[in-house]
């Protein structure tokens, strides 16, 4: 018989917590890295901060990029508001070019407003039987 139990943890991004954050990483199966598709600083903090992060404490940990607020992509008032800072919604092609790039499993999308996240779940529940191996303690 094999048993589930998912964990899921929203771990902060503020540097007061850079040396906490890695003592809940281990006995991690999968990471799901998150970012908003209309925030151009959370898809850069992708590759500067939480995937050198994780592949740091837990190398052979497998990871999906998760693009999160699909369904404000093509929102007018989202799409002005970046216009603003001379800024733009993050691409499917450029979070896909991304994931490549770093090496994550797949790059998914999701949205709560328009209930689009299963293929995200059910990979999840995959990866934690089928890929990588659970992160060990390793140095905060």
């Amino acid at each position: 018989m094999i048993q589930y139990v998912s964990c899921g943890f929203e771990l902060g991004g503020q540097e007061d917590y850079d040396r906490l954050r890695p003592l809940s990483y281990p006995q991690t199966d999968v990471f799901l890295v998150c970012f908003s598709v209309v925030s151009p600083s959370s898809f850069e903090n992708v590759k500067e901060k939480w995937v050198p992060e994780i592949t740091h404490h837990c190398p052979k940990t497998p990871f999906l990029l998760v693009g999160t607020q699909i369904d404000l992509r093509d929102d007018p008032s989202t799409i002005e508001k970046l216009a603003k800072n001379k800024q733009k919604p993050i691409t499917p092609e450029t979070a896909e070019k991304l994931a490549r790039d770093l090496k994550a499993v797949k790059y998914v999308e999701c949205s709560a407003l328009t209930q689009v996240s299963g293929e995200a779940w059910l990979l999840t529940k995959q990866l934690q039987t089928s890929h990588g191996e659970k992160c060990g303690y390793s140095k905060p």
